[in-house]
């Protein structure tokens, strides 16, 4: 049980022995030599500086590398996943191990090495194409992610910059700071995060509903050339959308195309211009208004399909009834939409909190505001933008990685409570 292989061995399995054998040895060297000197320091992050000392004996100053707190927290967080891995490989050893007994005691046949090795292309094939995908997660996601959540829980700001400077734990400290309204990084971060909201719920659901009504036009039975009508609308998906939003950046500049125009037919006067991105409310509405541009060709792709599989019987049986256009719209049509697209509705939410595209091609994040915290975040900036701002800009990572924790709990949270009350998840034959 503490010698990993040894079962193996003992019924001659010399191949798989030796792997659970060699693999304890790495790991039991790999701790020794680094695994508890790094589990150690990630106590303190780091104890001696790098910097420079006067040696006294030589009367000149000599630069001395100290600990790097990066570094020593990555590899604290890489030891624990390390350790948690060999646990996995230990559980397995273990049942390998007693399998092999018991097939030995049963005078069962004890597969080889090969014939284990040939049914991960058979019977475990699932394991097979897993392995490279969970591997792939674990160590360029997960592993990631938690090293980000650490840093919330320490002072790693521009003041505590590795090498150079050591950072340490400060435990809850800078989530109170974000939170405390009263003071000027909390009022930042409540100001953005209403911001966040109201422009997640006006992105998502006037796509939603503009996109719906323009596929419910285009599908009705008068309409004509209606290939043409779906092209027209969905061309604007062949141009990349940051282009799109550059181009919509330029034209509404107070010297852009937009304003020159409305000079040109007398609407404004000459030097005068409409404030599209320098006024609040005009930034936040032509905001709004830019992302139905890029976004409802999309939604028309998907309302068009989900209106062509609506059972034709349920109108027929409601026109019978003598239901009326309106009538069949709100008891049939609506319904089924909403049960159909209730889930992409809320990855369209989540998607729209984390729309980072629009907001930092079209404004940056402008106008700017001196209200806000060491003036790192604009009117129209969403935490995920303003979160940019405070680690490249800023350099505040401390800061960044609670804002980053907060808008995981936001869409985590937002999405699964709404998706729990919807119909496809209550009722998914509802409508079948």
């Amino acid at each position: 049980m503490f010698i990993l292989g040894a079962g193996n061995l003992a019924h001659k399995e010399y191949t798989k022995g030796i792997l659970f054998l060699l693999t304890e040895i790495l790991f039991i060297v790999e701790l020794i030599t680094k695994g508890f000197n790094s589990i150690y320091m990630l106590g303190s992050l780091g104890e001696k500086e790098t910097g420079e000392i006067f040696n006294e004996s030589k009367q000149v100053y000599e630069y001395v590398i100290g600990d790097n707190s990066m570094l020593i927290l990555l590899y604290g967080v890489a030891t624990f996943f390390m350790i948690a891995g060999f646990v996995v490989i230990w559980r397995a050893a273990v049942k390998s191990a007693y399998k092999v007994q018991v097939k030995s005691m049963r005078n069962q046949h004890i597969p080889t090495f090969k014939e284990e090795m040939l049914t991960y292309l058979d019977g475990n094939l699932h394991k097979t194409l897993l392995f490279l995908p969970s591997m792939g997660i674990i160590l360029f996601t997960i592993i990631p992610v938690i090293f980000m959540m650490t840093m919330a829980f320490t002072n790693y700001d521009r003041d505590h910059q590795p090498p150079g400077n050591l950072f340490h734990w400060v435990g809850f400290t800078n989530f109170r700071q974000l939170l405390d309204f009263s003071g000027e990084l909390g009022r930042t971060f409540w100001h953005v995060l209403g911001w966040t909201v109201v422009w997640a719920v006006f992105a998502t659901f006037l796509n939603y509903f503009f996109a719906m009504i323009i596929a419910l036009i285009i599908n009705r039975k008068g309409t004509k050339f209606k290939s043409f009508w779906r092209f027209g609308f969905v061309l604007s998906i062949a141009v990349p959308q940051f282009v799109s939003l550059l181009i919509m950046n330029t034209m509404l500049q107070p010297e852009g195309a937009v304003n020159i125009l409305l000079r040109n037919l007398g609407f404004l006067a000459q030097g005068q211009s409409l404030p599209f991105w320098t006024d609040v409310t005009w930034a936040r509405v032509t905001l709004i208004v830019v992302n139905l541009w890029v976004g409802i060709p999309y939604g028309i792709l998907t309302m068009t399909g989900i209106l062509q599989n609506i059972p034709e019987d349920l109108y027929e049986a409601a026109r019978v009834d003598g239901a009326k256009p309106v009538t069949i719209f709100f008891k049939i049509t609506l319904p089924y939409m909403l049960f159909v697209t209730a889930p992409k509705l809320i990855t369209d939410f989540v998607g729209n909190i984390n729309n980072f595209n629009v907001i930092f091609l079209l404004t940056g994040g402008a106008p700017a505001t001196m209200e806000y915290y060491k003036m790192s975040a604009g009117k129209t900036d969403l935490l995920v933008t303003w979160l940019y701002k405070l680690t490249i800009d800023q350099k505040d990572y401390n800061l960044g990685a609670v804002i980053a924790i907060f808008i995981f709990i936001l869409s985590a949270v937002s999405a699964l409570v709404v998706f729990k009350r919807t119909g496809s998840y209550k009722n998914e034959e509802g409508f079948q």
